[in-house]
């Protein structure tokens, strides 16, 4: 059985609309030192092109860009002269907001017999292994289910990439 690949990936590299308008001067060298740089790392991901748009630069490339990848290519567009380093924010794969609903929460922690709180959930997220790279889109929410219920249900809302 064979599984078919997504045809392109790409990267977000959100910028200011003054470095956006610097960097668009020299397209394909930038594509050929980004390349040169993912090589040197020895990964297997290629930049095929680069366009732009509202939320910055986009490098479609032809694997899903790792976060060595992601390292590799921001050093390179910081790295240009016309570009203000400073401006340059983190490299992202494309990304959209989804949400988590959790049921049958006790309204009240056993051991001090208060309210569960919205830190309560961050820190059990935090040390739970599924959620290791999971990244909130806001502050989780805690509903009771009925006024003389015991219990909750929490919506977390998270950032998902997505793989385009």
């Amino acid at each position: 059985m064979t599984t078919k690949r997504p045809s392109c990936k790409q990267v977000i590299i959100p910028m200011n609309n003054n470095s956006t308008i610097s960097f668009i001067k020299d397209l394909s060298t930038h594509i050929v030192n980004i390349n040169r740089i993912l090589k040197n790392i020895k990964s297997s991901t290629m930049a095929d092109f680069i366009h732009i748009d509202s939320k910055g630069i986009i490098i479609t490339t032809n694997n899903i860009a790792s976060l060595s990848d992601l390292q590799a290519i921001e050093q390179c567009v910081k790295s240009i002269v016309s570009v203000e380093p400073d401006q340059v924010q983190l490299p992202r794969l494309p990304q959209s907001k989804s949400y988590l609903k959790i049921i049958g929460v006790l309204y009240l922690a056993k051991a001090t017999n208060t309210c569960i709180s919205s830190d309560d959930i961050k820190k059990i997220l935090k040390s739970n292994h599924l959620f290791n790279d999971v990244v909130l889109a806001s502050k989780p929410r805690i509903i009771k289910v009925l006024p003389k219920s015991d219990m909750t249900i929490i919506w977390i809302d998270i950032w998902v990439s997505k793989w385009v």
